[in-house]
C-alpha cells in the first residue's frame, strides 16, 4: 500500500500465493502506499476494537510469488482520497528525482530452534528473539509448563545446549546457551535454526532466502521487515537510475510486533522495544531531500517507527539503542512523508500506526 503522504497497501505480511477460490488465483497479492495526512487527533477512549475486522484465513498467501515484483499495489492519496489499483512494479513511476527512500536491511535470524529437553528426551522448542547484555537469550519456549528453571535442551547432535535461566511467564524465558563450535552461538544458531514465518503463515518454507529481503545485511531480525520483500535488485537499479536516494538504517523487527492489543482503548497500550540503528548517512540524506522540498518515503512501518524515534526531539539525529515509540492517531508525523506497507492483521500496532498516518 502507498499512501500520499501516500500509503501503499500489501494484501497482509504474507505476500506470495494466495488461498483464494480458484477463479482468483489469477489476482496476484497487493501491497499498498500512503501520504501522511497529518493525524487529526486521538479520540479520548479511542477503543481497540475499531481496529477489529474479519479476515478469512483463505485469503492469506502462503507462499511467496515467483516474482516478487507480481504483487498487486493500492495507492492511496490521503490529502484528496483518491485511490489507485497499480501494479508494485509501477513503483518507481511514483517517485521523484531527489526523493529519499529509505529501507530496513535487518536480516531474519534463523532462530527457530527444535530439540529435545535433557533427561526425558521430550519434544522442545526455543524461539530466540534477543541476546541480553548479560550474555543470555530472551526467548519464548514450548512446551512451556514443562520448562522448569534449570532445564536442558539439546539441540542437533549436543552441537548446541540451552538452559532455562528464568521463567518469566505466557511463554517467555531466559536461557543461557552453549556450544562447542567454533563461531559460537550464532555460528550454532545459523545452523541448527529455521527461519520463523509470521503466525498466519502455516506452509513449511521451501526456500528460506525468499523471507529475505535482496538488501538484507547481518543478522538479528526475528521477522522479516516485509515491505522490502517485493524489492527486486533491478527495482532498486532502476530507482537510482531515476536519480531516487536510497538509504538504509536497521531496526531488529521483535514477535512482538505481531501480538494484537490487549487493551480496551488504544492509550493503555504498553509498546515493545525495539533495537534501531539510523547512521549519520542515513540522516545526510533525508535532510538533503527535505531541504530540496522531495519526499521522504518509509520503506515498511519499521522504518517509519525508525526514523521518527530518530527524531523525537523534533530533528532527526543518528540513533543507536532501543525505541518503544507507539504511533497512532494523533502522532504528527516529523519525517516521513510516504509509507509503503503491506496490509496488517486486527487489531495491531501496525494497524493502528497505518491508521495514524492515514490521518483518521
Amino acid at each position: 500500500m502507498w499512501v500520499k503522504g501516500w500509503w501503499v497497501g500489501g494484501g497482509g505480511e504474507a505476500e506470495g500465493r494466495d488461498r483464494r477460490p480458484e477463479a482468483d488465483l489469477t489476482r496476484p497479492p497487493m501491497v499498498g502506499a500512503w501520504r501522511s495526512a497529518g493525524g487529526r487527533g486521538c479520540e479520548p477512549g479511542m477503543r481497540v476494537d475499531l481496529f477489529d475486522y474479519h479476515l478469512p484465513e483463505e485469503l492469506i498467501a502462503q507462499e511467496p510469488l515467483e516474482d516478487r515484483e507480481a504483487s498487486r499495489m493500492l495507492v492511496v492519496d490521503c490529502e484528496s482520497g483518491a485511490i489507485e489499483h497499480r501494479a508494485f512494479r509501477e513503483l518507481p513511476s511514483l517517485v521523484e528525482e531527489g526523493d529519499c527512500m529509505v529501507f530496513n536491511q535487518s536480516r531474519v535470524r534463523k532462530a527457530r530452534l527444535l530439540g529435545v529437553k535433557e533427561g526425558s528426551g521430550g519434544r522442545a522448542e526455543l524461539l530466540l528473539l534477543r541476546p541480553l547484555k548479560d550474555g543470555t537469550w530472551e526467548a519464548l519456549a514450548r512446551p512451556f509448563r514443562r520448562l522448569r528453571e534449570g532445564s536442558r535442551i539439546s539441540f542437533g547432535a549436543g552441537e548446541l545446549l540451552a538452559e532455562i535461566v528464568e521463567r518469566k511467564g505466557e511463554g517467555l524465558v531466559r536461557v543461557r546457551l552453549e556450544t562447542g563450535l567454533a563461531g559460537g552461538v550464532e555460528e550454532a544458531v545459523e545452523r541448527l535454526g529455521e527461519v520463523p514465518l509470521p503466525p498466519y503463515i502455516r506452509a513449511r518454507l521451501r526456500d528460506p532466502e525468499r523471507y529475505q529481503t535482496v538488501f538484507a545485511r547481518g543478522t538479528g531480525s526475528a521477522a522479516a521487515p516485509t515491505a522490502g520483500l517485493h524489492f527486486t535488485a533491478a527495482t532498486l537499479k532502476t530507482l537510482r537510475s531515476r536519480g531516487v536516494r536510497l538509504a538504509f538504517l536497521r531496526l531488529e523487527v521483535s514477535l512482538d510486533t505481531f501480538r494484537p492489543l490487549a487493551c480496551r482503548e488504544v492509550e493503555e497500550h504498553r509498546m515493545h522495544s525495539e533495537e534501531v540503528e539510523v547512521g549519520e548517512e542515513v540522516c545526510r540524506q533525508v535532510s538533503a531531500a527535505r531541504e530540496e522540498g522531495k519526499k521522504v518515503i518509509a520503506v515498511g512501518t519499521t522504518v517509519a517507527r525508525a526514523l521518527e524515534s530518530a527524531a523525537r526531539q523534533g530533528e532527526l539525529r543518528p540513533m543507536r539503542g532501543s525505541t518503544d515509540l507507539f504511533i497512532y492517531p494523533g502522532y504528527r508525523f516529523r519525517v516521513v512523508d510516504c509509507l509503503l506497507t503491506n496490509f496488517h492483521l486486527p487489531r495491531s500496532s501496525l494497524l493502528v500506526m497505518v491508521s495514524a498516518f492515514a490521518g483518521r
